[in-house]
Protein backbone atom coordinates (compact mmCIF):
# COMPACT_ATOMS: atom_id res chain seq x y z
CA UNK A 1 0.00 0.00 0.00
CA UNK A 2 2.89 2.34 0.76
CA UNK A 3 4.36 1.70 -2.69
CA UNK A 4 0.95 2.19 -4.30
CA UNK A 5 0.38 5.60 -2.77
CA UNK A 6 3.99 6.71 -3.32
CA UNK A 7 3.71 5.85 -7.02
CA UNK A 8 0.32 7.58 -7.32
CA UNK A 9 1.59 10.68 -5.49
CA UNK A 10 4.63 11.02 -7.75
CA UNK A 11 2.57 10.62 -10.92
CA UNK A 12 -0.08 13.09 -9.77
CA UNK A 13 2.66 15.57 -8.81
CA UNK A 14 4.16 15.31 -12.29
CA UNK A 15 0.76 15.80 -13.94
CA UNK A 16 -0.10 18.81 -11.76
CA UNK A 17 3.34 20.31 -12.35
CA UNK A 18 3.16 19.92 -16.13
CA UNK A 19 -0.46 21.04 -16.47
CA UNK A 20 0.43 24.66 -15.74
CA UNK A 21 2.86 25.33 -18.64
CA UNK A 22 0.94 23.06 -21.02
CA UNK A 23 -2.41 24.62 -20.13
CA UNK A 24 -1.04 28.13 -20.55
CA UNK A 25 0.47 27.19 -23.92
CA UNK A 26 -2.80 25.64 -25.09
CA UNK A 27 -4.70 28.81 -24.17
CA UNK A 28 -2.31 30.93 -26.25
CA UNK A 29 -2.28 28.47 -29.14
CA UNK A 30 -6.03 27.89 -29.41
CA UNK A 31 -7.60 31.22 -28.49
CA UNK A 32 -7.19 33.79 -31.27
CA UNK A 33 -3.96 35.14 -32.71
CA UNK A 34 -2.65 35.06 -36.26
CA UNK A 35 -2.76 32.07 -38.55
CA UNK A 36 0.54 30.35 -39.29
CA UNK A 37 1.66 29.96 -42.90
CA UNK A 38 1.20 26.18 -42.92
CA UNK A 39 -2.28 26.59 -41.45
CA UNK A 40 -3.25 29.10 -44.15
CA UNK A 41 -2.13 26.61 -46.78
CA UNK A 42 -4.43 24.00 -45.24
CA UNK A 43 -7.33 26.47 -45.17
CA UNK A 44 -6.85 27.26 -48.87
CA UNK A 45 -6.61 23.57 -49.70
CA UNK A 46 -9.89 22.88 -47.88
CA UNK A 47 -11.65 25.98 -49.18
CA UNK A 48 -12.12 27.39 -45.66
CA UNK A 49 -12.30 31.09 -44.74
CA UNK A 50 -10.50 31.09 -41.37
CA UNK A 51 -11.65 34.60 -40.48
CA UNK A 52 -15.36 33.82 -40.79
CA UNK A 53 -16.94 32.68 -37.53
CA UNK A 54 -19.87 30.30 -37.18
CA UNK A 55 -23.00 30.23 -35.04
CA UNK A 56 -23.74 27.06 -33.10
CA UNK A 57 -25.75 25.44 -35.89
CA UNK A 58 -23.04 25.97 -38.50
CA UNK A 59 -20.36 24.90 -36.03
CA UNK A 60 -22.29 21.70 -35.27
CA UNK A 61 -22.90 21.01 -38.97
CA UNK A 62 -19.19 21.28 -39.72
CA UNK A 63 -18.34 19.02 -36.77
CA UNK A 64 -20.82 16.34 -37.82
CA UNK A 65 -19.81 16.56 -41.50
CA UNK A 66 -16.14 16.09 -40.64
CA UNK A 67 -16.98 13.11 -38.43
CA UNK A 68 -19.12 11.53 -41.16
CA UNK A 69 -16.29 11.91 -43.69
CA UNK A 70 -13.91 10.34 -41.18
CA UNK A 71 -16.17 7.30 -40.76
CA UNK A 72 -16.43 6.90 -44.55
CA UNK A 73 -12.66 7.14 -45.06
CA UNK A 74 -11.90 4.63 -42.31
CA UNK A 75 -14.56 2.23 -43.56
CA UNK A 76 -13.02 2.27 -47.03
CA UNK A 77 -9.51 1.75 -45.64
CA UNK A 78 -10.52 -1.24 -43.52
CA UNK A 79 -12.57 -2.98 -46.20
CA UNK A 80 -9.87 -2.47 -48.88
CA UNK A 81 -6.93 -3.22 -46.60
CA UNK A 82 -5.96 -6.46 -48.38
CA UNK A 83 -5.35 -4.56 -51.64
CA UNK A 84 -3.18 -1.88 -50.07
CA UNK A 85 0.55 -1.87 -49.17
CA UNK A 86 1.81 -2.70 -45.65
CA UNK A 87 -1.17 -4.92 -44.95
CA UNK A 88 1.21 -7.53 -43.41
CA UNK A 89 -0.87 -10.28 -44.99
CA UNK A 90 -4.24 -9.17 -43.59
CA UNK A 91 -7.31 -8.98 -45.79
CA UNK A 92 -10.18 -6.53 -45.63
CA UNK A 93 -12.55 -6.53 -42.67
CA UNK A 94 -16.17 -7.75 -43.03
CA UNK A 95 -18.38 -4.70 -43.51
CA UNK A 96 -20.05 -4.90 -40.08
CA UNK A 97 -16.70 -5.06 -38.30
CA UNK A 98 -15.29 -2.35 -40.57
CA UNK A 99 -18.25 -0.07 -39.79
CA UNK A 100 -17.93 -0.74 -36.06
CA UNK A 101 -14.18 -0.03 -36.09
CA UNK A 102 -14.57 3.11 -38.22
CA UNK A 103 -17.23 4.54 -35.90
CA UNK A 104 -15.28 3.41 -32.83
CA UNK A 105 -12.12 5.33 -33.70
CA UNK A 106 -13.95 8.36 -35.13
CA UNK A 107 -15.91 8.77 -31.88
CA UNK A 108 -12.69 8.46 -29.82
CA UNK A 109 -14.00 5.20 -28.33
CA UNK A 110 -11.56 2.74 -29.89
CA UNK A 111 -13.39 -0.38 -28.74
CA UNK A 112 -11.84 -3.16 -30.82
CA UNK A 113 -13.94 -6.22 -31.66
CA UNK A 114 -10.80 -7.84 -33.06
CA UNK A 115 -7.27 -8.71 -31.97
CA UNK A 116 -5.02 -5.92 -33.23
CA UNK A 117 -2.08 -7.91 -34.56
CA UNK A 118 -4.34 -10.47 -36.28
CA UNK A 119 -6.50 -8.00 -38.19
CA UNK A 120 -4.86 -4.63 -38.99
CA UNK A 121 -1.67 -3.99 -40.94
CA UNK A 122 0.81 -1.15 -40.61
CA UNK A 123 -0.99 1.15 -43.08
CA UNK A 124 -4.32 0.77 -41.27
CA UNK A 125 -2.60 1.66 -37.99
CA UNK A 126 -0.74 4.69 -39.35
CA UNK A 127 -3.12 6.18 -41.93
CA UNK A 128 -6.32 5.07 -40.24
CA UNK A 129 -6.16 4.68 -36.50
CA UNK A 130 -3.30 7.15 -36.01
CA UNK A 131 -4.97 9.91 -38.02
CA UNK A 132 -8.24 9.42 -36.16
CA UNK A 133 -6.45 9.55 -32.81
CA UNK A 134 -5.56 13.14 -33.72
CA UNK A 135 -8.87 14.00 -35.35
CA UNK A 136 -11.26 12.54 -32.77
CA UNK A 137 -9.38 14.20 -29.91
CA UNK A 138 -9.39 17.52 -31.77
CA UNK A 139 -13.18 17.28 -32.27
CA UNK A 140 -13.63 16.98 -28.50
CA UNK A 141 -11.44 20.04 -27.98
CA UNK A 142 -13.47 21.97 -30.56
CA UNK A 143 -16.74 21.29 -28.72
CA UNK A 144 -15.14 22.39 -25.44
CA UNK A 145 -13.80 25.60 -27.03
CA UNK A 146 -17.28 26.42 -28.33
CA UNK A 147 -18.76 26.09 -24.84
CA UNK A 148 -16.01 28.24 -23.33
CA UNK A 149 -16.71 30.97 -25.88
CA UNK A 150 -20.41 30.70 -25.08
CA UNK A 151 -19.61 31.41 -21.43
CA UNK A 152 -17.22 34.28 -22.22
CA UNK A 153 -18.87 36.13 -25.10
CA UNK A 154 -21.75 38.56 -24.79
CA UNK A 155 -24.60 39.31 -27.20
CA UNK A 156 -23.34 37.33 -30.18
CA UNK A 157 -24.22 34.21 -32.16
CA UNK A 158 -20.61 33.40 -33.02
CA UNK A 159 -18.74 30.54 -31.34
CA UNK A 160 -15.59 30.52 -33.47
CA UNK A 161 -14.70 28.52 -36.56
CA UNK A 162 -14.71 24.71 -36.31
CA UNK A 163 -12.09 24.24 -39.03
CA UNK A 164 -9.71 26.70 -37.41
CA UNK A 165 -10.13 25.05 -34.02
CA UNK A 166 -9.63 21.59 -35.55
CA UNK A 167 -6.44 22.48 -37.41
CA UNK A 168 -4.93 24.52 -34.57
CA UNK A 169 -5.56 21.76 -32.05
CA UNK A 170 -3.95 19.19 -34.33
CA UNK A 171 -1.00 21.25 -35.58
CA UNK A 172 -0.15 23.30 -32.52
CA UNK A 173 -0.93 20.90 -29.65
CA UNK A 174 -1.31 17.25 -30.61
CA UNK A 175 1.41 16.90 -33.24
CA UNK A 176 4.24 18.48 -31.19
CA UNK A 177 3.28 16.32 -28.20
CA UNK A 178 3.20 13.22 -30.41
CA UNK A 179 6.73 13.85 -31.67
CA UNK A 180 8.24 14.53 -28.24
CA UNK A 181 6.47 11.68 -26.45
CA UNK A 182 7.02 9.25 -29.33
CA UNK A 183 10.77 9.80 -29.30
CA UNK A 184 10.80 9.40 -25.53
CA UNK A 185 8.86 6.11 -25.58
CA UNK A 186 11.01 4.70 -28.40
CA UNK A 187 14.13 5.61 -26.41
CA UNK A 188 12.67 3.71 -23.44
CA UNK A 189 12.19 0.54 -25.48
CA UNK A 190 8.81 0.72 -27.25
CA UNK A 191 9.07 -1.04 -30.64
CA UNK A 192 9.15 1.08 -33.83
CA UNK A 193 9.58 -0.53 -37.24
CA UNK A 194 7.75 -1.62 -40.37
CA UNK A 195 8.78 -5.26 -40.14
CA UNK A 196 6.52 -8.10 -41.15
CA UNK A 197 5.74 -11.20 -39.06
CA UNK A 198 8.82 -12.94 -37.69
CA UNK A 199 8.94 -16.47 -36.29
CA UNK A 200 11.18 -16.92 -33.25
CA UNK A 201 12.17 -19.77 -30.95
CA UNK A 202 10.87 -19.35 -27.40
CA UNK A 203 12.77 -20.15 -24.20
CA UNK A 204 10.86 -23.42 -23.89
CA UNK A 205 11.87 -24.42 -27.42
CA UNK A 206 8.55 -23.69 -29.11
CA UNK A 207 7.90 -21.48 -32.15
CA UNK A 208 6.04 -18.18 -31.99
CA UNK A 209 5.22 -15.57 -34.64
CA UNK A 210 5.78 -11.95 -33.56
CA UNK A 211 4.67 -8.81 -35.36
CA UNK A 212 6.43 -5.47 -34.96
CA UNK A 213 5.08 -2.23 -36.34
CA UNK A 214 4.97 1.55 -35.89
CA UNK A 215 4.15 1.10 -32.21
CA UNK A 216 6.38 3.86 -30.77
CA UNK A 217 4.80 6.54 -32.95
CA UNK A 218 1.30 5.21 -32.27
CA UNK A 219 1.56 4.71 -28.51
CA UNK A 220 1.60 8.38 -27.42
CA UNK A 221 -1.36 9.10 -29.73
CA UNK A 222 -3.52 6.43 -28.15
CA UNK A 223 -2.65 7.71 -24.66
CA UNK A 224 -2.78 11.52 -24.68
CA UNK A 225 -5.61 11.69 -27.24
CA UNK A 226 -8.00 9.56 -25.17
CA UNK A 227 -7.99 6.97 -27.93
CA UNK A 228 -6.80 3.90 -26.03
CA UNK A 229 -6.78 1.38 -28.87
CA UNK A 230 -3.90 -1.08 -29.03
CA UNK A 231 -1.69 -2.21 -31.89
CA UNK A 232 -1.67 -5.54 -30.06
CA UNK A 233 -4.57 -7.37 -28.48
CA UNK A 234 -2.92 -7.20 -25.04
CA UNK A 235 -2.75 -3.39 -25.35
CA UNK A 236 -0.35 -1.86 -22.82
CA UNK A 237 0.20 -5.22 -21.14
CA UNK A 238 2.21 -6.18 -24.25
CA UNK A 239 5.96 -5.60 -23.74
CA UNK A 240 6.25 -4.07 -27.22
CA UNK A 241 3.81 -1.33 -26.16
CA UNK A 242 4.82 -0.99 -22.51
CA UNK A 243 8.17 -2.63 -21.77
CA UNK A 244 9.11 -1.35 -18.28
CA UNK A 245 7.76 0.16 -15.06
CA UNK A 246 9.12 3.53 -16.25
CA UNK A 247 7.14 3.43 -19.50
CA UNK A 248 4.11 2.34 -17.47
CA UNK A 249 4.38 5.47 -15.31
CA UNK A 250 4.93 7.66 -18.38
CA UNK A 251 1.86 6.21 -20.08
CA UNK A 252 -0.27 7.00 -17.04
CA UNK A 253 1.01 10.58 -17.10
CA UNK A 254 0.15 10.89 -20.80
CA UNK A 255 -3.42 9.71 -20.22
CA UNK A 256 -4.03 12.33 -17.53
CA UNK A 257 -1.99 15.23 -18.92
CA UNK A 258 -4.10 16.96 -21.60
CA UNK A 259 -7.48 16.62 -19.82
CA UNK A 260 -5.90 18.11 -16.68
CA UNK A 261 -4.06 20.84 -18.61
CA UNK A 262 -7.30 21.80 -20.33
CA UNK A 263 -8.68 22.87 -16.95
CA UNK A 264 -5.84 25.42 -16.81
CA UNK A 265 -6.61 26.45 -20.40
CA UNK A 266 -10.22 27.04 -19.37
CA UNK A 267 -9.14 29.29 -16.50
CA UNK A 268 -6.93 31.34 -18.83
CA UNK A 269 -9.62 31.71 -21.48
CA UNK A 270 -12.31 32.90 -19.05
CA UNK A 271 -9.83 35.12 -17.19
CA UNK A 272 -10.12 33.35 -13.84
CA UNK A 273 -7.44 30.91 -12.71
CA UNK A 274 -9.46 30.45 -9.52
CA UNK A 275 -11.99 28.58 -11.62
CA UNK A 276 -9.35 26.25 -13.01
CA UNK A 277 -8.03 25.44 -9.53
CA UNK A 278 -11.59 24.88 -8.30
CA UNK A 279 -12.27 22.39 -11.09
CA UNK A 280 -8.90 20.75 -10.50
CA UNK A 281 -9.85 20.25 -6.84
CA UNK A 282 -13.10 18.53 -7.88
CA UNK A 283 -11.23 16.28 -10.32
CA UNK A 284 -8.60 15.50 -7.69
CA UNK A 285 -11.19 14.45 -5.10
CA UNK A 286 -13.06 12.23 -7.56
CA UNK A 287 -9.84 10.63 -8.81
CA UNK A 288 -8.60 10.01 -5.26
CA UNK A 289 -11.92 8.39 -4.28
CA UNK A 290 -11.81 6.10 -7.32
CA UNK A 291 -8.15 5.18 -6.84
CA UNK A 292 -8.57 4.55 -3.12
CA UNK A 293 -11.61 2.33 -3.66
CA UNK A 294 -9.97 0.35 -6.48
CA UNK A 295 -6.69 -0.14 -4.62
CA UNK A 296 -8.54 -1.30 -1.50
CA UNK A 297 -10.74 -3.67 -3.53
CA UNK A 298 -7.75 -5.23 -5.27
CA UNK A 299 -5.51 -5.47 -2.20
CA UNK A 300 -8.02 -6.55 0.45
CA UNK A 301 -10.14 -9.11 -1.33
CA UNK A 302 -11.84 -12.11 0.24
CA UNK A 303 -11.04 -15.68 -0.70
CA UNK A 304 -8.44 -18.23 0.35
CA UNK A 305 -6.07 -17.73 -2.58
CA UNK A 306 -6.21 -13.94 -2.68
CA UNK A 307 -5.64 -13.71 1.06
CA UNK A 308 -2.70 -16.12 0.81
CA UNK A 309 -0.91 -14.14 -1.90
CA UNK A 310 -1.87 -10.74 -0.48
CA UNK A 311 -4.27 -9.47 -3.11
CA UNK A 312 -6.16 -10.11 -6.35
CA UNK A 313 -3.18 -10.77 -8.61
CA UNK A 314 -5.06 -12.70 -11.29
CA UNK A 315 -4.95 -10.82 -14.57
CA UNK A 316 -2.54 -8.14 -13.34
CA UNK A 317 0.73 -7.51 -15.13
CA UNK A 318 3.45 -9.13 -13.02
CA UNK A 319 5.97 -6.44 -14.01
CA UNK A 320 3.81 -3.72 -12.44
CA UNK A 321 1.88 -5.56 -9.73
CA UNK A 322 -1.44 -4.52 -8.25
CA UNK A 323 -0.47 -0.84 -7.66
CA UNK A 324 0.71 -0.29 -11.23
CA UNK A 325 -2.24 -2.13 -12.73
CA UNK A 326 -4.87 -0.46 -10.53
CA UNK A 327 -3.51 3.06 -11.05
CA UNK A 328 -3.36 2.44 -14.79
CA UNK A 329 -6.94 1.12 -14.84
CA UNK A 330 -8.40 4.03 -12.85
CA UNK A 331 -6.48 6.51 -15.03
CA UNK A 332 -7.71 4.81 -18.21
CA UNK A 333 -11.38 4.74 -17.20
CA UNK A 334 -11.32 8.11 -15.42
CA UNK A 335 -9.68 9.82 -18.40
CA UNK A 336 -11.85 8.20 -21.10
CA UNK A 337 -8.73 6.66 -22.62
CA UNK A 338 -9.57 2.97 -22.33
CA UNK A 339 -6.05 1.58 -22.55
CA UNK A 340 -5.24 -1.44 -20.38
CA UNK A 341 -2.10 -2.94 -18.85
CA UNK A 342 -4.07 -5.72 -17.11
CA UNK A 343 -7.18 -7.82 -17.67
CA UNK A 344 -10.10 -5.82 -16.29
CA UNK A 345 -12.23 -8.97 -16.44
CA UNK A 346 -9.89 -10.50 -13.85
CA UNK A 347 -10.15 -7.60 -11.42
CA UNK A 348 -12.06 -8.39 -8.27
CA UNK A 349 -15.80 -7.83 -8.56
CA UNK A 350 -15.64 -4.60 -6.56
CA UNK A 351 -12.44 -3.48 -8.29
CA UNK A 352 -14.06 -3.91 -11.68
CA UNK A 353 -17.10 -2.07 -10.34
CA UNK A 354 -14.92 0.92 -9.49
CA UNK A 355 -13.61 1.07 -13.06
CA UNK A 356 -17.19 0.91 -14.27
CA UNK A 357 -18.18 3.69 -11.87
CA UNK A 358 -15.38 5.92 -13.22
CA UNK A 359 -17.06 5.79 -16.61
CA UNK A 360 -20.55 6.17 -15.17
CA UNK A 361 -19.54 9.49 -13.62
CA UNK A 362 -19.48 10.77 -17.20
CA UNK A 363 -15.69 10.37 -17.32
CA UNK A 364 -14.95 13.69 -15.65
CA UNK A 365 -12.07 12.62 -13.41
CA UNK A 366 -10.41 14.15 -15.43
CA UNK A 367 -12.28 12.83 -18.48
CA UNK A 368 -11.42 12.85 -22.17
CA UNK A 369 -9.60 15.43 -24.25
CA UNK A 370 -12.05 18.33 -24.37
CA UNK A 371 -14.97 16.11 -23.42
CA UNK A 372 -13.71 15.91 -19.82
CA UNK A 373 -13.94 19.68 -19.44
CA UNK A 374 -17.39 20.13 -20.93
CA UNK A 375 -18.71 17.11 -19.01
CA UNK A 376 -17.37 18.65 -15.81
CA UNK A 377 -18.92 22.02 -16.66
CA UNK A 378 -22.30 20.31 -17.06
CA UNK A 379 -21.89 18.97 -13.50
CA UNK A 380 -20.93 22.49 -12.38
CA UNK A 381 -24.07 23.97 -13.93
CA UNK A 382 -26.25 21.37 -12.21
CA UNK A 383 -24.55 22.23 -8.91
CA UNK A 384 -25.04 25.96 -9.54
CA UNK A 385 -28.70 25.43 -10.36
CA UNK A 386 -29.29 23.40 -7.20
CA UNK A 387 -27.34 25.95 -5.15
CA UNK A 388 -29.36 28.79 -6.62
CA UNK A 389 -32.60 27.07 -5.70
CA UNK A 390 -31.36 26.59 -2.13
CA UNK A 391 -30.75 30.33 -1.68
CA UNK A 392 -33.85 31.36 -3.63
CA UNK A 393 -32.12 33.10 -6.54
CA UNK A 394 -31.98 32.62 -10.30
CA UNK A 395 -28.84 30.53 -10.80
CA UNK A 396 -25.90 32.20 -12.54
CA UNK A 397 -22.49 30.92 -13.57
CA UNK A 398 -19.79 33.33 -14.74
CA UNK A 399 -22.52 36.02 -14.83
CA UNK A 400 -24.59 33.94 -17.24
CA UNK A 401 -28.16 33.11 -16.17
CA UNK A 402 -29.11 29.43 -16.09
CA UNK A 403 -32.83 29.62 -16.67
CA UNK A 404 -35.34 27.11 -17.99
CA UNK A 405 -34.05 27.08 -21.57
CA UNK A 406 -30.41 26.67 -20.54
CA UNK A 407 -31.11 23.97 -17.96
CA UNK A 408 -33.23 22.07 -20.47
CA UNK A 409 -30.09 21.49 -22.55
CA UNK A 410 -28.05 20.70 -19.44
CA UNK A 411 -30.52 18.06 -18.32
CA UNK A 412 -30.83 16.55 -21.80
CA UNK A 413 -27.04 16.29 -21.97
CA UNK A 414 -26.91 14.62 -18.56
CA UNK A 415 -29.61 12.08 -19.47
CA UNK A 416 -28.17 10.91 -22.80
CA UNK A 417 -25.38 8.73 -21.39
CA UNK A 418 -27.32 6.81 -18.72
CA UNK A 419 -30.33 6.34 -20.99
CA UNK A 420 -28.23 5.00 -23.86
CA UNK A 421 -26.30 2.60 -21.60
CA UNK A 422 -29.34 1.14 -19.89
CA UNK A 423 -31.42 0.88 -23.08
CA UNK A 424 -28.60 -0.91 -24.94
CA UNK A 425 -28.02 -3.37 -22.07
CA UNK A 426 -31.78 -4.00 -21.85
CA UNK A 427 -32.02 -4.66 -25.60
CA UNK A 428 -29.02 -6.99 -25.57
CA UNK A 429 -30.34 -8.88 -22.53
CA UNK A 430 -33.95 -9.12 -23.70
CA UNK A 431 -32.91 -10.58 -27.06
CA UNK A 432 -30.50 -13.07 -25.48
CA UNK A 433 -27.49 -11.59 -27.29
CA UNK A 434 -25.90 -10.40 -24.06
CA UNK A 435 -26.12 -13.84 -22.46
CA UNK A 436 -24.59 -15.57 -25.48
CA UNK A 437 -21.64 -13.15 -25.43
CA UNK A 438 -20.94 -13.35 -21.69
CA UNK A 439 -17.79 -15.20 -20.74
CA UNK A 440 -19.11 -15.84 -17.24
CA UNK A 441 -22.52 -16.67 -15.74
CA UNK A 442 -24.45 -14.75 -13.09
CA UNK A 443 -23.67 -11.25 -11.84
CA UNK A 444 -20.17 -11.22 -13.34
CA UNK A 445 -21.54 -11.94 -16.81
CA UNK A 446 -24.07 -9.11 -16.41
CA UNK A 447 -21.23 -6.85 -15.26
CA UNK A 448 -19.39 -7.67 -18.50
CA UNK A 449 -22.39 -6.56 -20.57
CA UNK A 450 -22.99 -3.39 -18.56
CA UNK A 451 -19.27 -2.55 -18.73
CA UNK A 452 -19.27 -3.05 -22.52
CA UNK A 453 -22.06 -0.59 -23.24
CA UNK A 454 -20.94 1.88 -20.57
CA UNK A 455 -17.55 1.91 -22.30
CA UNK A 456 -19.09 2.39 -25.76
CA UNK A 457 -21.51 5.16 -24.81
CA UNK A 458 -18.88 7.08 -22.82
CA UNK A 459 -16.23 6.91 -25.60
CA UNK A 460 -13.88 4.90 -23.42
CA UNK A 461 -13.16 1.67 -25.28
CA UNK A 462 -11.83 -0.45 -22.43
CA UNK A 463 -13.41 -3.87 -22.01
CA UNK A 464 -13.88 -6.83 -19.75
CA UNK A 465 -12.28 -9.32 -22.10
CA UNK A 466 -14.76 -12.07 -21.22
CA UNK A 467 -17.46 -10.30 -23.22
CA UNK A 468 -17.54 -11.21 -26.92
CA UNK A 469 -18.69 -8.17 -28.87
CA UNK A 470 -17.62 -9.59 -32.26
CA UNK A 471 -21.11 -10.56 -33.40
CA UNK A 472 -23.34 -8.88 -35.96
CA UNK A 473 -25.81 -7.82 -33.26
CA UNK A 474 -23.23 -6.21 -30.97
CA UNK A 475 -21.27 -4.66 -33.84
CA UNK A 476 -24.37 -2.78 -35.01
CA UNK A 477 -25.83 -1.98 -31.57
CA UNK A 478 -22.45 -0.67 -30.43
CA UNK A 479 -22.30 1.55 -33.52
CA UNK A 480 -25.60 3.11 -32.45
CA UNK A 481 -24.41 3.41 -28.84
CA UNK A 482 -21.17 5.14 -29.81
CA UNK A 483 -22.83 7.60 -32.20
CA UNK A 484 -25.54 8.53 -29.70
CA UNK A 485 -23.13 8.74 -26.77
CA UNK A 486 -20.67 10.95 -28.62
CA UNK A 487 -22.67 13.28 -30.84
CA UNK A 488 -26.10 13.75 -29.24
CA UNK A 489 -24.54 15.37 -26.14
CA UNK A 490 -22.57 17.65 -28.49
CA UNK A 491 -25.83 18.78 -30.08
CA UNK A 492 -27.22 19.86 -26.70
CA UNK A 493 -23.84 21.29 -25.67
CA UNK A 494 -23.49 23.55 -28.71
CA UNK A 495 -27.13 24.63 -28.46
CA UNK A 496 -26.42 25.59 -24.84
CA UNK A 497 -23.26 27.45 -25.89
CA UNK A 498 -25.26 29.39 -28.48
CA UNK A 499 -27.85 30.50 -25.91
CA UNK A 500 -25.17 31.51 -23.41
CA UNK A 501 -23.23 33.52 -26.01
CA UNK A 502 -26.34 35.59 -26.82
CA UNK A 503 -26.85 36.62 -23.19
CA UNK A 504 -25.68 39.89 -21.70
CA UNK A 505 -23.70 39.59 -18.45
CA UNK A 506 -25.67 39.63 -15.23
CA UNK A 507 -24.91 41.71 -12.15
CA UNK A 508 -23.00 40.10 -9.29
CA UNK A 509 -24.61 40.83 -5.92
CA UNK A 510 -24.15 39.63 -2.37
CA UNK A 511 -26.68 36.88 -3.00
CA UNK A 512 -24.92 35.46 -6.08
CA UNK A 513 -23.56 31.96 -5.56
CA UNK A 514 -19.76 32.12 -5.60
CA UNK A 515 -18.43 29.43 -7.93
CA UNK A 516 -15.27 28.85 -5.93
CA UNK A 517 -14.10 27.85 -2.49
CA UNK A 518 -14.45 24.75 -0.35
CA UNK A 519 -18.25 24.80 -0.24
CA UNK A 520 -18.55 25.01 -4.01
CA UNK A 521 -16.02 22.19 -4.53
CA UNK A 522 -18.06 20.02 -2.16
CA UNK A 523 -21.31 20.95 -3.95
CA UNK A 524 -19.98 20.05 -7.42
CA UNK A 525 -18.40 16.81 -6.18
CA UNK A 526 -21.63 15.78 -4.48
CA UNK A 527 -23.68 16.66 -7.56
CA UNK A 528 -21.48 14.47 -9.80
CA UNK A 529 -21.60 11.52 -7.40
CA UNK A 530 -25.33 11.73 -6.66
CA UNK A 531 -26.19 12.04 -10.36
CA UNK A 532 -24.22 8.87 -11.16
CA UNK A 533 -25.67 6.97 -8.20
CA UNK A 534 -29.26 7.87 -9.07
CA UNK A 535 -28.78 6.65 -12.62
CA UNK A 536 -26.69 3.53 -12.14
CA UNK A 537 -27.03 2.21 -8.57
CA UNK A 538 -29.69 -0.38 -9.53
CA UNK A 539 -27.51 -1.72 -12.35
CA UNK A 540 -24.42 -1.79 -10.12
CA UNK A 541 -26.41 -3.57 -7.42
CA UNK A 542 -27.34 -6.37 -9.83
CA UNK A 543 -23.79 -6.89 -11.10
CA UNK A 544 -20.50 -5.99 -9.32
CA UNK A 545 -22.06 -5.22 -5.93
CA UNK A 546 -24.08 -8.45 -5.91
CA UNK A 547 -20.99 -10.47 -6.85
CA UNK A 548 -18.78 -8.67 -4.34
CA UNK A 549 -21.20 -9.11 -1.45
CA UNK A 550 -21.61 -12.77 -2.31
Amino acid sequence: MTYAWLQATLIVAVVVGLHVPLGDYMARALDGGRHHRAERALYRLCGVDPDREQNWRHYLTALLAFSAMSVAALFALFTLQGRLPWSTGHGGMPWRLALHTAVSFTTNTSWQNYAGESTTGHLAVMAGLGVQAFASAAVGVCAALALIRGLVRRGTDDLGNFWVDLIRTTVRVLMPLAVVCGVLLIALGVVQNLAGPETVTTVAGGRQTLLGGPVGSWEPLKLFSGDGGGVFNANSAHPFENPTALTNALEIVLMLLIPTAFLRTYGRMIGSLRQSWTLLAVVGILFALLLGAATWAQSVHGGTVTQAVGGAYEGTETRFGIPGSTLFGVSATGSADGAANASYDSFSSLGGGVLMAAMMLGEIAPGGVGSGLYGLLIAVMIAVFVGGLLVGRTPEYLRKRLGFAEMRYVVLYALVGPTAVLVCVALATATGNAQSSMGNPGPHGLAEAIYAYTSNVNSNGSAMAGFNGATDFHNLLMVAAMLVGRYLPMVFLLALAGRLARQQPGVVTAGTLQARGVNFVALVTAAALILALLNFLPALSLAPLAEGLA
